[in-house]
């Protein structure tokens, strides 16, 4: 389980001792998220990744990924610490928003999005 609030008193400490709150703009932050996601996504490029799991058992491809994840979740959770949000609150309220969007009885093993025809 990932203590939140822990990893953001953590992050807060870590940019007081250098400064760098002043850094920490939304604008910032989110295109923070995007490159590492981005970064994440390289990994997976091309044929990797496409249809199975496996490719993780290789531990360069796994130590890479454990460190694209570990920066998403914390410029994440720095991101929302400034802004004042909740993210296990915002997490359940997007579940329960999907579970609307998508129910089982309409969406069970389809790849549709909620607004496709689903036959």
């Amino acid at each position: 389980m990932i203590d939140n609030e822990k990893l953001a008193l953590s992050l807060r400490a870590f940019a007081a001792d250098r400064d760098w709150d002043q850094f920490h703009t939304p604008k910032n932050l989110a295109s923070a998220i995007a490159v590492e996601s981005s970064e994440l996504l390289e990994i997976f490029q091309w044929s990797r990744g496409q249809k199975e799991w496996s490719d993780l058992d290789s531990p360069e491809i796994r130590a890479r990924t454990e460190e694209e994840l570990a920066d998403i979740l914390l410029y994440l959770i720095r991101f929302a610490d400034k802004a004042g949000i909740d993210l296990q609150l915002a997490a359940e309220k997007k579940l329960a928003l999907n579970a609307e969007k998508y129910p089982v009885e309409r969406f069970k093993g389809s790849d549709k999005k909620y607004n496709e025809k689903v036959e």
